[in-house]
């Protein structure tokens, strides 16, 4: 479920639309969390879908640590991505704002945390090299988006937190241990 101050809007023609913050979110914020409406579906179910309905299935899902496709009930299946994002991932399954975010500002995402299935080509960014994501992508990635979850939870109990409640009771202990700086960050 994504953070309550957002909305879809349209962005472009080559990007279509994306996720927008309507009011401040703060840096330590909650963004998302996987809730009980999104959907998980097996490989092998995917795959038995005609080429079109599959291939929007893979635009709009990402790949949990299980390999299952998970397709977000709201908005959260519009985030774009970005090689410089102001959003993270992390294990708990939950994404975290990692730099403050202003009302009219885009909420991204890299997508190279996702498990894709195949590698595509991005619009280049002013201050990035990258221009492809990979599918193992995480495995080059992980310490620098480890850094930045590690420090955007450092607020997580400074700011407000409407999706708190969402989190999964098995994470609830770690995360709050995270929080207060008692154990380190699980690895994505």
């Amino acid at each position: 479920m994504m953070h309550p101050h957002t909305e879809l809007r349209y962005v472009n023609k080559s990007i279509g639309y994306g996720v927008f913050a309507t009011q401040f979110i703060p840096k330590g914020t909650i963004i998302w969390v996987l809730d009980e409406l999104d959907q998980k579906l097996e490989e092998s179910y995917v795959r038995s879908l005609d080429s079109n309905r599959r291939q929007q299935l893979i635009k709009y899902c990402y790949r949990d640590k299980k390999g299952r496709y998970v397709l977000c009930w709201d908005v959260a299946r519009y985030m774009n991505h970005s090689f410089n994002p102001n959003c993270i991932s992390t294990v708990y399954e939950f994404e975290l704002a990692i730099q403050d975010i202003y009302p009219g500002e885009q909420l991204t995402e890299d997508y190279g945390y996702f498990n894709l299935d195949e590698p595509f080509y991005c619009l280049p960014e002013t201050g990035s090299s990258r221009t492809k994501v990979m599918p193992d992508d995480i495995l080059h990635f992980y310490p620098e988006w480890d850094k930045k979850a590690t420090e955007a939870m450092k607020y997580f109990n400074q700011v407000e937190q409407p999706l708190q409640y969402l989190i999964e009771p098995k994470f609830i202990e770690t995360v709050n241990a995270v929080a207060e700086g008692i154990r380190p960050i699980d690895s994505i």
